[in-house]
C-alpha cells in the first residue's frame, strides 16, 4: 500500500470517527434535555423550562454539522457498502436525535403552561416514562458506538414496555379528566407530553434498526407495538 493511499484510508478514517463523535455528543445533549425538562415540571422551575427550551439550539446546530459531513463524504469520498452504510444511518440517526430535542423542549414549554395553574398528581407519573426512554436512549447509542446490533434488537424490543407505562397513563388521564372536569386542560397537557415521551421511545427504536442495517445491511422485522390508546374507549364512572 502506497503512503498516499494510506494517507487517504487513514484520513477517511478520521471523517468517520468524526461523524460518530458528533452524533455521541448530540446524544448526550438529548438526554441531558430529556432529563432536564422532566426536572423542571417536577419542581415547578419555569428558569429552568425555558433554559431547556433555548438549549434545543445546540442539537439542531450540531445536527446541521452532521449533515454538512455527509454531504462532504458523499462527494469527495464516493463510499460504496459498509461505508456507505456508515454514512446514510450517521444521517438518519442524527435526524431521530434531532427530533428526540424538539420532544424535550416540548416539554419543558407545556411545563411552562402548567405552572400557572395548581400542581396535579398524574404530572410526577411522566418522569418513570421518562426515566425508562432516557434508559433506551442510552443503550441504542451505546449500541451505536459499539456497532452491536444485538444490543440495539435488544433495546428496540423494549419500546412496547414504554408503549404500555404510556397506555396506563393515558388511561389514567382521562379518567382524571372525567372525574374531575376542572381538571380537562391541565391534564390535556399531561397527555401530549406523555405522547412526547412516548415518541422519543419510538426514535430510540429508530437508531436501533439503523444501527441493525449499519452492521447487516438491512432492516429488522415488525417490531411488537403495545401503544393501544388510539382504540381506547372510557367509560364514564359510576355515580
Amino acid at each position: 500500500m502506497s503512503n498516499t493511499h494510506e494517507h487517504i484510508v487513514k484520513s477517511y478514517d478520521e471523517e468517520l470517527k468524526r461523524l460518530t463523535g458528533e452524533i455521541a455528543r448530540m446524544g448526550e445533549l438529548a438526554i441531558e434535555q430529556l432529563d432536564r425538562a422532566i426536572v423542571a415540571l417536577d419542581r415547578r422551575d419555569s428558569a429552568e423550562a425555558e433554559a431547556v427550551v433555548e438549549g434545543d439550539r445546540r442539537i439542531d446546530a450540531i445536527e446541521l454539522e452532521v449533515s454538512h459531513d455527509v454531504l462532504r463524504l458523499l462527494a469527495l469520498r464516493q463510499p460504496m457498502a459498509g461505508d456507505l452504510r456508515e454514512i446514510l444511518a450517521a444521517l438518519r440517526i442524527a435526524a431521530d436525535i434531532e427530533r428526540v430535542g424538539d420532544y424535550a423542549a416540548n416539554l419543558a414549554k407545556r411545563s411552562l403552561v402548567l405552572n400557572v395553574s395548581a400542581p396535579m398528581a398524574p404530572a410526577r407519573q411522566l418522569a418513570g416514562l421518562a426515566e425508562l426512554a432516557i434508559e433506551l436512549l442510552h443503550g441504542v447509542l451505546d449500541a451505536y458506538r459499539d456497532r452491536n446490533a444485538d444490543l440495539a434488537l435488544r433495546v428496540r424490543e423494549r419500546d412496547a414496555e414504554l408503549d404500555a407505562m404510556y397506555t396506563s397513563l393515558f388511561r389514567e388521564l382521562l379518567t382524571y379528566m372525567m372525574e374531575d372536569p376542572r381538571s380537562i386542560s391541565a391534564c390535556t397537557h399531561l397527555l401530549f407530553m406523555a405522547k412526547n415521551i412516548e415518541r422519543i421511545g419510538d426514535h430510540a427504536t429508530n437508531i436501533a434498526e439503523n444501527v441493525w442495517f449499519l452492521e447487516h445491511g438491512e432492516m429488522p422485522g415488525e417490531r411488537a407495538k403495545r401503544d393501544t390508546t388510539s382504540t381506547e374507549s372510557v367509560e364514564h364512572p359510576a355515580k
